[in-house]
């Protein structure tokens, strides 16, 4: 009398719930982070923004020696108002040698409570050297709109806002 014993077919019951919990862990990491992630694709939208009007404030400034005396800036021809999902204004402040090209954004883009009519916004601050050229630099917002989170911004701006709050400038 030959009993064959037959191989083991498919996985135990301790043996899925261990992998049911790795694949849980593994997607209360990355979600959170894949929504940051989707947000910062999103902000692009405001660097684009601002990056073009940074070139036509560049051009006006190297065409004609400096920055224009009323404040306001509309010599630049930079369309102010936005129609985009994303990016709601920009504002462009004067007050040579500096001028200030600030992007507001709608903060329900990352916090659903928010309303629509919510704004946060940063900004680059360009300073005229004498030979008409522009240093730029990114900087958080203090007035009108609450500042966007770091976290959300490129790279470049991140770092300069950090080193801002921890007061080295």
């Amino acid at each position: 009398m030959n009993i064959q014993k037959k191989a083991q077919k498919g996985f135990t019951l301790i043996e899925l719930m261990i992998v049911i919990a790795i694949v849980g862990i593994l997607a209360a990491i990355a979600l959170p982070a894949y929504q940051d992630y989707i947000v910062r694709s999103k902000m692009s939208e405001a660097v684009a923004a601002l990056a073009e009007a940074k070139t036509t404030v560049t051009e006006y400034v190297a065409s004609n020696g400096g920055l224009p005396a009323d404040g306001l800036g509309p010599e630049f021809g930079i369309a102010t108002t936005r129609t985009g999902d994303i990016v709601a204004s920009l504002l462009i402040g004067v007050a040579a040698p500096k001028v200030t090209i600030q992007a507001n954004v709608y903060q329900n883009l990352w916090d659903s409570s928010k309303a629509v009519t919510d704004l946060a916004g940063f900004a680059l601050v360009g300073e005229v050297a004498n030979n008409a050229t522009i240093t730029w630099t990114c900087q958080p917002i203090a007035s009108l709109v609450t500042a966007v989170e770091p976290k959300y911004l490129p790279a470049n701006c991140r770092t300069i806002l950090a080193a801002g709050d921890a007061g080295e400038g």
